[in-house]
């Protein structure tokens, strides 16, 4: 049996010094970090704990892949695989080994990647592992900030925001990792795509029921794994398609995209399943997925404009949109 805890047992507070020599109380324990706290981008008491310790939810360091016909004995034709490709090499990360690890660090094409997945806000995105002279992998810390995956690199346990790959707390603070495409596709359409490709496989080294969510129904009730304020002209946990370019996004709701399936130039997808049901990954539900080839050349009058959005999600955002200096294009 396999226990997965959600939440934390009890308030536990540690005191972090701060660069002024002063201290600050935060809502989470320090021991065990080498991680430098007193350097710092976003205010500490925005982190929460998720339940597990650092490394409680392990990530894939050593990935291991089957044939797309290995791994159609026991993926469905629905269920949503990440698709990442470079140099003629593809890969394919099925989310339902994903919700279980949430990273894969991997090297595809020679290039060294970290293949993420927050099943809280439901962003799959890949990142290149390098920084500078620095080669990279990435943990879990346990910890959360607006109801999304707190990463931290082993090499100096600086820890990054997955849904926008900045570096927030520790040595590297500031430090933007590169974004790298890595769209979300159905199996069926996987298979069809890349019939020779490799896909990661259940055999991690670690027992788990893959098939089954430990979040089931958390994408159709109240966030309560998120704390700060919403914005309510979408319901809390509406999914939305986030398109950015430079410092201005724009929030496409992707319930309005079931109508069609090219809606400017983004392209809607109604084939693929969700992961947070218990029972089976991608069968209670039709979730769909999107992509974005180019930069839209206009936005349809339904879209949210953000006009300030550092932390936008990238994609299938599920947490409330943040509050902030947005408006409503009509």
């Amino acid at each position: 049996m396999v226990l997965v805890s959600l939440v934390a047992c009890g308030a536990a507070e540690s005191q972090v010094r701060q660069t002024d020599g002063g201290s600050v109380s935060v809502p989470f324990v320090t021991d065990g970090w080498r991680t430098d706290f007193s350097k710092h981008s976003v205010p500490l008491d925005e982190i929460m704990s998720g339940g597990p310790p650092k490394d409680g939810i392990p990530a894939i360091d050593r990935p291991k892949f089957d044939s797309v016909r290995e791994a159609d004995r026991w993926l469905g034709d629905r269920e949503p695989i990440v698709v990442f490709e470079r140099d003629g090499e593809v890969r394919g990360y099925p989310w339902q080994v994903l919700i279980w690890h949430e990273i894969v660090n991997d090297e595809v094409g020679g290039l060294p990647v970290s293949i993420t997945y927050c099943p809280l806000c439901n962003t799959a995105i890949a990142f290149d592992r390098r920084v500078d002279s620095m080669l990279l992998d990435f943990g879990t810390t346990g910890k959360l900030r607006h109801s999304d995956l707190v990463m931290y690199d082993r090499q100096t346990e600086t820890w990054w925001q997955q849904a926008t790959g900045e570096a927030i707390i520790g040595e590297l603070t500031g430090t933007v990792l590169t974004f790298l495409s890595a769209p979300t596709v159905s199996w069926s359409d996987f298979k069809r795509e890349y019939p020779d490709a490799k896909v990661l496989n259940r055999d991690t080294g670690h027992r788990r029921p893959y098939g089954t969510s430990p979040y089931d129904g958390y994408d159709t009730g109240d966030p309560w794994l998120f704390r700060g304020r919403s914005d309510n002209r979408l319901p809390t946990m509406a999914r939305v398609v986030v398109v950015k370019a430079g410092d201005a996004a724009v929030a496409y709701p992707m319930e309005r995209r079931r109508s069609t399936t090219r809606w400017g130039r983004r392209r809607w997808q109604s084939s693929t399943g969700g992961a947070q049901h218990r029972r089976s990954t991608p069968s209670r539900s039709r979730r769909g997925a999107t992509s974005v080839p180019q930069p839209p050349i206009c936005a349809p009058s339904t879209a949210m404009r953000l006009r300030s959005a550092p932390t936008a999600m990238d994609s299938g955002m599920k947490r409330p949109v943040r509050a902030g200096p947005f408006s409503v294009k009509r």
